[in-house]
């Protein structure tokens, strides 16, 4: 049989699937335990090996959905910040904790290096959903011992958030030893802004 007559389109188009989502998965910094939970989840398949050309192909779409390039492949990515709703909590959570001198760094980086201790994942967008959870009750209880209620029974979901920025201001005022001032007749741009300068008072004390 000639080696014409042994070439299979089909088998081709499989192998250099597979050989992009290994090339994927080293330039998005995927450790083996994320990988084969995406794997898994994506295919039913904990190995790429096992999947057939069109599973590979859904694979290498999630892949590019956060942020592999696939135009130049091996030349690394450049990281998204996760978008999903627990992450964009997590992350307004953080700035806030920061806010009351609990963290000492505010940013993205911090943030994800304290979700890969918590979660056991190299990014936090590649978290499983159904993990999350783990993050933001770490968060929580790292908050209830710096002083801030995170309680919400009987709060009304549109106004959450204002309540937790109204306990976040008076954890701040309790931590200086200054007047916790009425704050209900204050606008959301004017609470923002005496947390922000309560935050600046704390960091200075701090001596950062």
């Amino acid at each position: 049989m000639s080696a014409a007559a042994k070439f299979d389109p089909g088998d081709q188009a499989r192998r250099q699937a597979l050989a992009k989502v290994h090339i994927a998965k080293k330039d998005l910094g995927l450790d083996d335990d994320t990988y084969r939970a995406m794997l898994t989840r994506i295919t039913g398949h904990a190995s790429a090996s096992e999947c057939t050309a069109g599973q590979l192909g859904k694979v290498l779409d999630e892949m590019k959905a956060k942020g592999w390039n696939a135009a130049k492949p091996g030349s690394g990515i450049k990281a998204h910040a996760a978008s999903h709703p627990s992450a964009k909590k997590a992350r307004a959570m953080w700035i806030s904790l920061h806010q009351l001198g609990v963290v000492r760094e505010a940013g993205e980086k911090a943030l994800e290096a304290f979700a890969r201790r918590q979660l056991q994942v190299q990014r936090l967008q590649w978290a499983d959903q159904g993990l999350t959870y783990k993050l933001i009750e770490a968060l929580k209880a790292m908050a209830v011992r710096a002083g801030w209620d995170q309680d919400l029974t009987g709060v009304g979901p549109d106004n959450q958030v204002r309540v937790l920025k109204y306990r976040l201001a008076d954890a701040q005022a309790r931590k200086l030893g200054v007047l916790m001032t009425p704050m209900a007749n204050l606008t959301d741009r004017e609470l923002d802004a005496v947390i922000r300068a309560r935050a600046e008072m704390i960091w200075t004390r701090e001596g950062q």
